[in-house]
């Protein structure tokens, strides 16, 4: 059995010269945002979850993303909002949040 039952990977990726990337969306703050959450939220996460900085993940033209394992479930995120509902829905729920989900 695995120390954690999600890993969640950011992109944090910053390109240069302004191409596009997801640190332009500011990647890592929400990064920050979603650790912060999940370590104040303690015991109504059910599982152990770690958030994951990731350089490139190569979806650029999805909007910031991050992808949850073990199900290798892809999202998009407009701000903290988003993530909240991630969190609720995907790490304390076990219910992926089909309107962020990319494929």
């Amino acid at each position: 059995m695995s120390h954690f039952k999600y890993h969640v990977f950011f992109c944090t990726n910053q390109r240069e010269g302004g191409e596009m990337c997801c640190n332009n969306h500011g990647a890592a703050d929400v990064r920050d945002y979603m650790k912060k959450r999940v370590k104040e939220l303690g015991d109504r996460i059910p599982e152990r979850v770690r958030i994951n900085t990731a350089g490139c993940l190569d979806r650029c033209d999805k909007g910031p993303v991050i992808v949850v394992y073990p199900e290798a479930t892809w999202y998009t995120y407009v701000d903290r909002e988003d993530v909240d509902e991630i969190i609720e829905s995907h790490l304390i729920g076990g219910k992926v949040v089909d309107r962020l989900k990319v494929d």
